[in-house]
């Protein structure tokens, strides 16, 4: 049983803010444990492991004397090395005096261990995120599959159509007249699937018990609703997941890039959506509204878009990959996730797209809401996305964050001597500011960008 199926579609601030934290909570803990425990492994001692910030609800110390702790405020959290001044590693000039005097307990500090047992401690936390979302993604790949080759049909779906001669386990050879090649063969393979004609029913050439059959189906992709983005016109109109659209402004439609032309038409106009729901006819009203997709060639192009994920008229049958597999592909993902966030912070920079893709606080929680609402896959890939923003955000080269520190034992292996006390305290203050001035951006974004 997936208990996130209990949470609301539209839950309240309540399921929000619980899935927020608990997203939340698993990344931060998973980054600084990578720092708490290469730490430990290069001989620097941990004061302190804080999951949250504030007043401390829960803490013990361990054999080791580092004081493990819960506090008030969930929305982050630090290890404080011994010799820290606080939870950005400022140095504490008075301790790490008192530890000078007694070279062990100065070679467990911080700031007294040598640079590369430093910086392997500040780079675990993102590597730690990093490894996250590739165990995360390997796990999903091992527990859905990959599509088998040739296409088989898995399970039908349920659609508004009749007269279908598709059965689970037909082997798919072509589709509309268009001969399928080998999956492996993406771009040949995505053209086959690009020249089916819009029709239905539609001929599908399939090989069942050993025999070449020709069987009518439903198109192959429908205007079904496999997915509905967080945030979007569908979600906050009400769509689910399973939901097939029949009709927009009174024109009907069965295929799904009949529904992505209208969209893409309206030119934000209201449209108006019937909708197919097991059995029963709905109508939703909804504004589209204007979204910065990536492209293959990193660039961004600006559509209309309601926010719904078209799926195929079956589920696909699967087979299971290999580990290697699925974790190399786990690897890959992670790493688009990294080029899309770098390619779309360039372009807002530059101005090309729309600073409001650019998400706060509030928008991160109802993101989280939304993913949770949609079941635990659903959430748990949320997360594994998230923390790779998270362990990204902590390598850009911002004193305060881990990229500026790392940025800082640069400096020191070329010039030989760490920045001095009276620089690092100044650059620490500007660092913290533009984290704090980012924050604030994002909240802005998250209250006014429509």
């Amino acid at each position: 049983m997936d208990i996130f199926a209990f949470i609301p579609q539209f839950g309240g601030l309540i399921w929000t803010l619980l899935a927020f934290v608990i997203s939340l909570s698993v990344i931060v803990a998973i980054h600084e444990y990578g720092h708490y425990i290469v730490g430990r492994w290069s001989g620097i001692h941990a004061d302190v492991f804080s999951l949250g910030f504030g007043p401390v609800l829960y803490s013990r110390y361990d054999k080791r004397g580092t004081r493990w702790q819960i506090a008030a405020l969930p929305f982050g959290g630090y290890v404080k090395f011994a010799g820290d001044a606080d939870a950005a590693s400022g140095k504490d000039v008075v301790a790490m005096a008192q530890a000078e005097a007694n070279p062990d307990k100065l070679r467990s500090t911080m700031h007294g261990a040598p640079l590369w047992a430093r910086t392997l401690t500040v780079a675990a936390g993102p590597f730690f995120n990093f490894v996250l979302s590739i165990l995360v993604f390997t796990a999903i790949g091992l527990s859905v599959g990959v599509p088998k080759d040739p296409l088989t049909v898995g399970k039908l779906r349920n659609l508004p159509f009749e007269g279908s001669d598709l059965q689970p386990g037909d082997e798919v050879v072509a589709i509309g007249g268009i001969q399928l090649p080998p999956a492996s063969d993406v771009t040949a393979y995505s053209d086959a699937f690009s020249a089916v004609p819009i029709e239905q029913p539609l001929e599908y050439g399939v090989l069942r018990d050993g025999s070449r059959l020709t069987v009518p189906g439903p198109y192959i992709m429908p205007s079904l609703i496999n997915q509905v983005m967080p945030q979007s016109a569908a979600y906050q109109a009400g769509l689910t997941s399973g939901d097939v659209i029949t009709a927009v402004n009174g024109t009907p439609i069965f295929a799904f890039k009949q529904l992505k032309d209208i969209v893409e038409a309206s030119s934000g106009e209201t449209l108006k959506l019937t909708v197919w729901r097991n059995g029963e006819t709905l109508d939703f009203t909804m504004t589209p509204k204007v979204t910065d997709e990536p492209q293959p060639d990193g660039s961004f192009k600006t559509q209309m878009r309601i926010g719904i994920v078209g799926g195929a008229a079956f589920e696909t049958a699967t087979t299971s990959p290999g580990l290697f597999e699925a974790m190399w592909s786990g690897v890959e993902n992670t790493g688009r996730i990294i080029q899309g966030s770098l390619s779309g912070l360039k372009h807002m920079i530059v101005g090309n797209i729309s600073t409001c893709n650019l998400s706060g606080p509030i928008g991160i929680a109802q993101t989280s809401g939304a993913m949770a609402s949609q079941g635990a896959q659903s959430f748990i890939y949320f997360i594994a996305v998230l923390s790779t923003a998270v362990g990204l955000l902590n390598l850009f080269p911002i004193p305060a964050l881990d990229g500026g520190h790392l940025v800082f034992y640069a400096y020191e292996a070329v010039t030989g001597k760490p920045p001095s006390d009276g620089a690092l305290k100044v650059l620490m203050t500007i660092g913290l500011t533009l984290v704090l001035a980012l924050m604030v951006f994002a909240l802005g974004n998250d209250l006014f960008c429509p």
